[in-house]
């Protein structure tokens, strides 16, 4: 039986069991939830980094969304308050749309 210990979507148990297969599940504490979706959101960005195409780097931009939403969840905010702070960031600071890269800035 393959070993994956890893945070996964709600519903694949039962995907698992409409299968046939038998299989070990826990449900962590708060503590080992911020733990897990820390290293999901990881293993995302990094199948995001390796995407060969647009629609699969698409693919990982949802899951990263998704355990995002999560995040802020068990942080105690609702998505709607992280795409608030999202966007008073993006008045303030503004947002990533002319693909600015900083070079340098001159020391006093």
């Amino acid at each position: 039986m393959p070993t994956y210990k890893k945070l996964v979507r709600d519903r694949i148990p039962e995907i698992i069991e409409a299968t046939g297969k038998s299989f070990t599940i826990e449900t962590l504490t708060n503590e080992q939830y911020i733990i897990e979706l820390k290293r999901k959101l990881h293993e995302e960005l990094k199948e995001f980094e390796e995407a060969e195409t647009n629609l699969d780097a698409l693919e990982e931009l949802a899951d990263l969304l998704e355990l995002l939403h999560a995040a802020s969840r068990v942080l105690g905010f609702t998505p709607d308050h992280l795409e608030k702070i999202r966007q008073e960031k993006e008045i303030e600071r503004g947002a990533f749309h002319q693909k600015l890269f900083l070079i340098e800035v001159e020391d006093d």
